[in-house]
Protein backbone atom coordinates (compact mmCIF):
# COMPACT_ATOMS: atom_id res chain seq x y z
CA UNK A 1 0.00 0.00 0.00
CA UNK A 2 1.13 3.40 -1.01
CA UNK A 3 1.31 6.23 1.12
CA UNK A 4 2.05 10.12 2.07
CA UNK A 5 3.24 9.02 5.76
CA UNK A 6 6.79 9.99 5.95
CA UNK A 7 5.95 13.60 3.97
CA UNK A 8 3.13 14.66 6.02
CA UNK A 9 5.34 13.74 9.13
CA UNK A 10 7.77 15.75 6.94
CA UNK A 11 5.62 18.86 6.93
CA UNK A 12 4.63 18.30 10.71
CA UNK A 13 8.10 18.68 11.54
CA UNK A 14 7.71 14.91 13.52
CA UNK A 15 10.34 12.16 14.40
CA UNK A 16 9.23 8.64 13.57
CA UNK A 17 9.80 8.36 17.42
CA UNK A 18 7.17 11.13 18.16
CA UNK A 19 4.76 10.21 15.19
CA UNK A 20 5.12 6.41 16.92
CA UNK A 21 4.31 7.83 20.35
CA UNK A 22 1.28 10.00 18.98
CA UNK A 23 -0.08 6.76 16.91
CA UNK A 24 0.80 4.50 20.07
CA UNK A 25 3.05 2.13 17.95
CA UNK A 26 6.84 1.49 17.95
CA UNK A 27 8.77 3.97 15.92
CA UNK A 28 9.69 0.54 14.00
CA UNK A 29 5.59 0.34 13.26
CA UNK A 30 6.38 3.83 11.37
CA UNK A 31 9.28 2.73 9.69
CA UNK A 32 7.82 0.16 8.27
CA UNK A 33 4.52 2.19 7.52
CA UNK A 34 6.22 4.38 5.44
CA UNK A 35 8.78 2.09 3.55
CA UNK A 36 5.65 -0.09 2.85
CA UNK A 37 6.53 -3.53 4.06
CA UNK A 38 3.96 -3.28 6.51
CA UNK A 39 -0.31 -2.10 6.06
CA UNK A 40 -1.65 -0.38 8.77
CA UNK A 41 -4.62 -1.63 10.59
CA UNK A 42 -7.77 -0.21 10.26
CA UNK A 43 -8.05 1.67 13.32
CA UNK A 44 -4.55 2.81 12.99
CA UNK A 45 -5.26 4.59 9.77
CA UNK A 46 -8.51 6.10 11.34
CA UNK A 47 -5.94 7.06 13.88
CA UNK A 48 -3.34 8.65 11.71
CA UNK A 49 -5.76 10.28 9.47
CA UNK A 50 -7.33 12.15 13.02
CA UNK A 51 -3.60 13.58 13.66
CA UNK A 52 -3.33 15.08 10.74
CA UNK A 53 -7.00 15.78 9.88
CA UNK A 54 -7.36 14.20 6.49
CA UNK A 55 -9.12 11.43 5.01
CA UNK A 56 -7.48 7.57 5.07
CA UNK A 57 -7.20 7.61 1.53
CA UNK A 58 -5.74 11.18 1.50
CA UNK A 59 -2.75 9.22 3.06
CA UNK A 60 -2.67 5.58 2.18
CA UNK A 61 -3.65 4.42 -1.51
CA UNK A 62 -4.09 1.43 -2.68
CA UNK A 63 -1.51 -0.02 -5.31
CA UNK A 64 -3.71 -1.20 -7.93
CA UNK A 65 -5.44 2.43 -8.56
Amino acid sequence: MKNRLKVLRAEHDLTQAKLAELLDVSRQTVNAIEKGKFDPSLPLAFKAARLFKLKIEDIFQDEEV
